[in-house]
This record gives structure tokens, C-alpha cells and sequence, in this order.
């Protein structure tokens, strides 16, 4: 199984490499990945200026794939159409530091370099490693979590093109207690700026780190992670309001 890995903390990211590790198991693994991190950067792409891309190696001086001065998305993009000789199998973006949850997923770079495969009609799956404040990120245990959820995604064999969201939940708060399979959490999240003044003067904001969803919906992502249990959430890219669509197209438009 040909195996292309991406992700949005940047190439150089624990997460990736870990992931990559636990790939590597299940068939070839190319990183296509950007050059540095890509956080919140969304469905965003390049335009006004070129894509620069380097090669990259492992620790064991093996080819690990290609550093790109692009987007998530860009890499994903840039790897069907340019850099890979024959399109893979499955797309893999992660493992990210911090959960992909809620209505972060419209945020999330990790999310969205797995949108950009489905695009393209192939299995796409994010993964992400939920995070607590103030301790460090089990990369390891948390790819081998994934891995062994991927796997049992493709014994389900879904249709080409279909979306996966897996979310590990924060392993500091205990072990792992399974596999719920709900949806995307679409409840409102608290967050804020926090105001400052720079040596000149000026008054700037910066988004706090101290966000949250106080008041989840029941049988969702965000619900389950709380609860120490791996999420799955098929996506889907289309947006369109059918329900609305329909009244819509029943009324007399003039202009």
C-alpha cells in the first residue's frame, strides 16, 4: 500500500515522525509536508508567490519526502499533481498536537490537507492527539492508536474519496477506554483575545490559548474525548443547507 503523509505542525513535527513510524508497518510512506508550521491555517492555498520544496531525510539518512514553503493543502495538492510518480493508496494528515474536534475542524490544517485528498477521490484520513496544559505530548502511544484505527477503517473498505476524522483523546487523564464512532460537535466554543500594548504604544490582541466548549452536544466528538475514548467522524465537504436548498428553490425569484 503506497502511503502519503502530510500534516500542519510542519515536517520536522514529533507527530509526524511518529505517525510515520507506525505507518511505515502497513505499506511505503511518502511525507509531503510543510516547512514549517501551519497551525490554523484552514483550507488556505498559495497563489502570489512560488512553492519552494526541498528533499528530506531521516535520522537513518533514508528519504522521508519533501519540505514545502506552502500550506497543508498546498502539500497534498503539490504531491498528486507533481512530486509522487503514481497517486497512493491513502492519504494520512497528523498526528497533530491537540485534538481536531467540534468546530475546530473548520480551522484545522491537519483537516484540511485530508479534505484536499478526498478531493481527489481518495481515502483521507486526520488524526490528532488531544493535549493537556502544561505536560508533554505522548506522540508514540498516540500513533499507535492511530494506526490501529486506520486499520480498521480500510477493513470497513470505504468508498474512494471518503473522509476520516480521528481524534486520540488527551492520555494524561488515564487510558483509553475504545473506539466511538459520532458525530462532529457543532456547539458554540468560549474564547479570547487578550489586549496588549507594544513598545510603541500601539494596542494589538492576541487569540488566547484558554478556549473551550462549555456546553457540548450529547453524542459527539467532544463529549466522548472528555471521556477518554478514540473518535471517528466521517466528513464531508459539501456545505450546502439541502433542507434550505429546497424551500429555496420554491420560491419566485425576480429580479
Amino acid at each position: 500500500m503506497r502511503i502519503l503523509l502530510t500534516n500542519d505542525d510542519g515536517i520536522y513535527a514529533p507527530g509526524l515522525r511518529a505517525l510515520r513510524e507506525e505507518l511505515m508497518t502497513l505499506g511505503d510512506v511518502t511525507v509531503v509536508a510543510p516547512a514549517a508550521e501551519q497551525s490554523a491555517a484552514g483550507h488556505s492555498v498559495t497563489l502570489l508567490v512560488p512553492l519552494l520544496i526541498q528533499e528530506v531525510f531521516d535520522d537513518q539518512k533514508r528519504f522521508l519526502g519533501w519540505a514545502v514553503e506552502g500550506r497543508p493543502a498546498d502539500c497534498v495538492k503539490l504531491a498528486l499533481l507533481e512530486l509522487l510518480p503514481e497517486p497512493p493508496d491513502l492519504i494520512v494528515s497528523g498526528l497533530n498536537a491537540g485534538s481536531n474536534a467540534g468546530i475546530n475542524v473548520l480551522y484545522s490544517g491537519t483537516v484540511a490537507a485530508a479534505i484536499e485528498g478526498s478531493f481527489f477521490r481518495l481515502t483521507s484520513i486526520a488524526c490528532s492527539l488531544g493535549w493537556s496544559k502544561g505536560k508533554p505530548l505522548d506522540f508514540r502511544t498516540g500513533a499507535a492508536h492511530s494506526r490501529k484505527v486506520i486499520e480498521q477503517i480500510l477493513k470497513t473498505k470505504p468508498t474512494a474519496g471518503t473522509l476520516f476524522n480521528v481524534n486520540i483523546p488527551s492520555l494524561e487523564n488515564g487510558p483509553v477506554k475504545g473506539i466511538r464512532v459520532l458525530p462532529q460537535n457543532v456547539a458554540p466554543y468560549v474564547e479570547n483575545f487578550i489586549r496588549r500594548v507594544d513598545p510603541r504604544g500601539r494596542t494589538y490582541f492576541w487569540l488566547g490559548n484558554d478556549f473551550g466548549c462549555p456546553e457540548p452536544h450529547p453524542d459527539t466528538d467532544e463529549i466522548a474525548l472528555r471521556e477518554s475514548y478514540i473518535t471517528v467522524t466521517p466528513l464531508q465537504f459539501d456545505l450546502t443547507n439541502h433542507a434550505a436548498l429546497a424551500g429555496l428553490q420554491k420560491h419566485e425569484w425576480t429580479l
